[in-house]
């Protein structure tokens, strides 16, 4: 692919795939003529990004930087708070836009600070890392953690308009591209077999650029078709949770320990639970369990759980918002690769069999 603008416009949302971002934001903002212009980064990306981005882009150098702190632990109510207060301290309108440059912390955060401050204003997501251009940059889910329960407080509002490169992906390290290649993962399992055998025959860093960008782009072409037919989640759109009930169970636990792991090992760890639980109820091919699981425990290594935790596991399950009352654990699962089951309701003994099961193939 060539760096040049390679755009898909479906439904309201703009998705702009390219390396040259610096032209796609400065072609963003003279279309929506913004009267006033405000970035917001974290200290991260402050420190690796913003000054090359000021550098390729007018809007960027001209606007108000708003500095959040890094890390998950920071995606709340207080953070959040900040935002709203520095917009309004900076004389920021409904015609403002606010360009959230960062990870899934930041779009996540500033997504939802910007669909909420003065009942919404314009935003642009530039995310710079690959779990925030695969996941939660796309698709318009916005929120923060709250009493350590992921995104538990939020709203859906998609960006006007997200510009998805991997030109800042040589500032991340190996544990952050691989958080987002679980995600990518995930896309895959929704999709066809050919797409899960060829992630599963390479590892993230075995790309270049130009080679992520496309498997970039075809992965987020799978989240935004299943998001267009489904934009706030009544049906089909619970596939894109598959990994995710078990996953944020595991994330949970970890941010109680106050020892947290990134969001993308969370999720694969929970594919691993949610295949177990797909193999043992739809039939889903005991081959394809086990080699992806072997790949997860090869390059993500294992989250370490013990039968003492489950009890506090199915409690964090029960919180997950695709449930349809606090009596039912629903989860997403698999019959085949590319053949999804929403709405599957699994009683605790067999979420207890299948984490039995996950801590084996993990080797716990």
């Amino acid at each position: 692919m060539s760096n040049d603008l390679k755009q898909s416009n479906m439904n309201s949302q703009e998705l702009v795939f390219t390396n040259n971002v610096g032209a796609a934001i400065d072609a963003v903002v003279d279309r929506l003529k913004p009267n006033n212009i405000f970035v917001l980064v974290d200290t991260n990306t402050a420190t690796f990004v913003l000054p090359r981005l000021q550098q390729q882009s007018r809007a960027v150098a001209e606007a108000k930087i708003i500095t959040t702190k890094a890390g998950d632990i920071h995606k709340n109510l207080e953070s959040t708070q900040a935002i709203w207060r520095t917009l309004g301290e900076e004389g920021a309108t409904r015609h403002s836009l606010m360009i959230n440059v960062g990870g899934g912390v930041v779009t996540d955060m500033g997504a939802f600070a910007a669909a909420t401050f003065k009942r919404g204003i314009q935003f642009i997501n530039v995310p710079t890392t690959l779990l925030g251009a695969v996941d939660a940059s796309v698709g318009g889910k916005t929120g923060i953690n709250f009493g350590n329960l992921k995104n538990e407080i939020g709203v859906f509002r998609e960006a006007d308009t997200v510009v998805l490169s991997t030109l800042y992906f040589n500032t991340l390290n190996t544990e952050e591209l691989s958080s987002g290649y679980a995600e990518m993962l995930k896309h895959a399992l929704l999709s066809d077999a050919a797409s899960f055998d060829s992630l599963l025959s390479k590892h993230v860093e075995d790309f270049d650029s130009e080679e992520l960008l496309q498997l970039l782009e075809a992965s987020v072409l799978i989240k935004k078709k299943i998001v267009d037919a489904d934009p706030t989640e009544k049906g089909l759109r619970k596939s894109l949770n598959l990994g995710h009930t078990a996953g944020h169970a595991f994330e949970s636990l970890a941010l109680e320990r106050k020892s947290p792991i990134p969001h993308g090992y969370a999720v694969a760890y929970g594919l691993i639970t949610e295949l177990v639980l797909s193999h043992m109820k739809l039939q889903f091919p005991s081959s394809q369990l086990h080699r992806l699981a072997a790949y997860i425990k090869n390059v993500y290594g294992a989250f370490d759980f013990t039968c003492d935790d489950y009890p506090r596991l199915i409690s964090l399950m029960r919180h997950d918002k695709k449930n349809l009352s606090v009596s039912e654990i629903n989860f997403t699962l698999l019959r085949e690769v590319g053949d999804v089951q929403i709405n599957c309701v699994i009683a605790e003994e067999d979420i207890k069999a299948a984490l039995d099961i996950t801590r084996d193939l993990l080797g716990i």
